[in-house]
């Protein structure tokens, strides 16, 4: 088998080995592919593998040779699932494998916006404590999760493991999501998206992608938000109107907006949201923690190896 990898710097910038692919098959790894280069390189190949290189119908229907396609993410709106089933083509993903990275950089940007451990490190480094007057000294707000309420926008895994490690901090837990109410812990309420928007001290969007969940947030939810609250998106970019939001933070009525996902990545240099001094912005890093591309490395190898035995696994277009 003829197995190409078509972007593969991002999730493995050296680090790692492909010496379990190399068993499967002869293995051509691209660090990237320009939309004019995937058909060329694609062509001859029995399996393709890919994070963000589009596949569309029309990209397709160029590559009769492809059987399988194995994105290297969870989310597979990359692939024209219709037009891959149409052609007998096997698309896969690697589902969960990034859940614990994901949910320690909800808490690593949260916590940048209540404790400022960089703003102080940087201060310091500057000498203003050395040359305070008292022991101590603050000049931004300082903010105490305990008793403060996190809303949370989908409870997948990711959104799960957020509430879990949320009420370790004493946080009270609430969540709009499409699971029935008593098949929630007790400690957490199910509300709905007005409900969400109301009540959440800080809010973190975990939810897919989706035409009801584009620009979830924008102009008119955030007016039901709090002018104190804390946003924060690990799911995805366009799941916020991002001029509304900077708006917004210029405006004072949101307090503070975390993100490292951007509507398009690489943002321009443009965007409103770097001018905005309460905007944490990270480039979309939470996942590649080295424990966690190590775990996408070793799936991405047994779904093709379940594939070339026959039994498919995380198939996303039976």
């Amino acid at each position: 088998m003829k197995i190409v990898i078509l972007d593969g710097y991002a999730a493995n910038p050296g680090d790692l080995d492909y010496h379990l692919l190399e068993q499967l098959g002869e293995v051509t790894v691209y660090p990237r592919t320009s939309d004019a280069e995937k058909v060329e390189r694609a062509k001859d190949a029995d399996i393709i593998l890919l994070n963000k290189v589009q596949m569309d119908a029309e990209t397709l229907a160029q590559l009769p040779k492809l059987k399988y396609i194995g994105i290297q993410a969870t989310g597979f709106n990359v692939v024209d699932i219709e037009a891959a089933k149409k052609q007998g083509i096997i698309v896969t993903n690697i589902p969960a494998y990034s859940t614990d990275s994901v949910a320690q950089m909800t808490f690593a940007l949260i916590l940048a916006v209540t404790n400022r451990v960089e703003h102080y490190t940087q201060e310091n480094r500057n000498e203003r404590w050395a040359y305070n007057k008292d022991f101590c000294y603050w000049d931004t707000p300082l903010m105490e999760l305990a008793g403060k309420t996190l809303g949370i926008m989908g409870l997948g895994n990711i959104g799960m493991k957020v509430a879990n490690i949320a009420r370790q901090f004493g946080m009270n837990i609430c969540a709009c999501t499409s699971k029935s109410a008593k098949d929630l812990p007790e400690w957490i309420q199910k509300v709905s998206k007005e409900g969400l928007l109301a009540t959440s001290d800080i809010l973190s969007l975990h939810c897919p992608l989706s035409d009801d969940t584009y620009h979830f947030i924008n102009e008119e939810s955030l007016e039901k938000m709090k002018d104190t609250a804390i946003l924060v998106n690990t799911g995805r970019g366009p799941l916020v109107d991002e001029e509304a939001v900077a708006a917004a933070l210029h405006e004072g009525s949101l307090g503070a907006y975390c993100a490292d996902v951007m509507a398009q990545e690489p943002p321009s240099k443009e965007n409103p949201l770097f001018g905005e001094p309460n905007a944490y912005l990270t480039p979309h890093i939470a996942w590649a923690t080295y424990e966690a591309r190590e775990r996408l490395n070793k799936q991405v190898a047994a779904n093709v190896k379940a594939f070339l035995e026959g039994n498919p696994i995380n198939v996303v277009n039976k």
